[in-house]
């Protein structure tokens, strides 16, 4: 993440932003928030399961990012630091009540298509309604893995956060992050297979090796030039094989092409009001 406002015909990072928001640039501040609110509006949605628990994250994640300003190091770029603040709401969230289930039930169509910031359904190009139901199924899949691997494929595939940067957010170390990813990705795949007309991997009797995991962690660089030589020469003379790392691949380029939610707008006004409210104290 960490893209560009265009202010006064110069774009502007968010480290830009940052360091003139901690000068007093209310402005910047506020452009801070409205950068990130469908971002973390997103994670909120997805971790939480609850529309109204989304609002309540995005809101007080950005809240809690300007009341922090002081304090922040700048020791981590601004969307770790922003979602490692929504993860800790998140947890608070579900945690909120003993009797809170253990594992979240995926949201209802209305919710999944507020996430995806779609209209309600009404007649269109046919590509336009596939890729609608693709994402939904997409979000689908996503919800339906337990929610360690969950927010893993959520920060590094969807946000696109570093695998380094993920750690950081999750409090733990590389490796584990990448092993939950490396998992989180093959169950997405596997749910989303038949949509793209490919048989689910492990689905047929076969002698071969997990060749989409293998492509996962060829995806991060953590396999060696010995066993990727191997895996290509693989590849080549099996389809199946084939198809399984082209819908992984497939896979993920949806996830990364994800469109920003449309955040309900009284989360936008409570946001401002609450911001508004902030500064003038201050």
């Amino acid at each position: 993440m960490g893209g560009e406002i265009q202010a006064g015909g110069a774009a502007r990072s968010d480290d830009e932003l940052l360091a003139a928001a901690r000068q007093g640039d209310a402005k910047a501040l506020e452009a801070l928030l409205v950068r990130y609110q469908p971002h973390l509006y997103r994670f909120g949605l997805r971790m939480c399961g609850n529309v109204d628990d989304a609002g309540d994250v995005a809101q007080e994640s950005l809240i809690s990012m300007a009341r922090s300003l002081p304090a922040f190091r700048g020791d981590a770029s601004v969307s770790t630091w922003l979602y490692t603040i929504a993860r800790r709401f998140c947890l608070k969230k579900r945690r909120r009540s003993k009797f809170a289930p253990v594992a979240e039930e995926p949201i209802d169509g209305s919710a999944r298509d507020a996430a995806l910031g779609l209209a309600d359904p009404a007649p269109g190009p046919e590509q336009t309604a596939a890729s609608r139901e693709l994402e939904a199924a997409l979000i689908t899949a996503i919800d339906g893995l337990e929610p360690g691997q969950r927010e893993v494929l959520l920060l590094r595939d969807v946000e696109g956060l570093s695998a380094p940067e993920v750690a950081k957010v999750l409090g733990l170390g590389v490796d584990a992050v990448k092993s939950r990813l490396h998992r989180a990705r093959v169950a997405v795949r596997q749910r989303l297979a038949p949509m793209r007309g490919a048989p689910e991997a492990g689905g047929r009797p076969r002698r071969c090796p997990d060749v989409v995991r293998l492509f996962s962690e060829h995806l991060e660089g953590d396999i060696d030039p010995a066993v990727c030589a191997r895996m290509e020469t693989h590849l080549t003379g099996c389809a199946d094989c084939r198809d399984d790392c082209a819908t992984l691949k497939r896979t993920l380029a949806v996830c990364r092409a994800l469109p920003e939610p449309q955040v309900p707008p009284h989360v936008g006004t409570a946001v401002k009001a609450a911001l508004r409210a902030f500064l003038a104290a201050r």
